[in-house]
């Protein structure tokens, strides 16, 4: 008998699989829950700079970069793209909350991001 232990959608499960010439099936046994390790931390991306802005650009969905739209720098108004993220296979534009200058970028084009992460800074 050899012991596995399988991940199907997040969910492990210890498996065993008999060898020999037998039928190969096993009855069956409801799954057991293996421990489940905790994920690995994700790096902390550093600090926004000191003249990083008050107001929080923040992702909506999780996703991808797919492009950075404004700079630092750059007068934005209410409802400017400041960046395009790719979520499912489609492109959905992160906009400016409000009028203002981007204060900083905080993330790359590339970069995977989650639901609510800074991805800019206003002013």
């Amino acid at each position: 008998m050899k012991n596995y232990t399988i991940t199907v959608n997040g969910t492990a499960y210890d498996v065993t699989v008999e060898e020999g010439t037998g039928s190969g099936v096993v009855p069956a046994a409801a799954p057991k829950a293996a421990p489940k390790a905790a994920p690995a931390a994700a790096p902390k991306k550093a600090a926004p700079a000191a003249g990083a802005g008050a107001v929080k650009v923040e992702a909506s969905v999780p996703g991808k970069v797919f492009k950075i739209e404004a700079s630092v720098g750059q007068s934005v108004k209410a409802g400017d793209n400041i960046i395009i993220l790719e979520a499912m296979k489609m492109e959905i534009p992160v906009v400016a909350p409000q009028d203002g200058t981007v204060a900083s970028i905080d993330v790359s084009a590339g970069d995977a991001v989650e639901s609510g992460d800074t991805l800019a800074t206003m002013n």
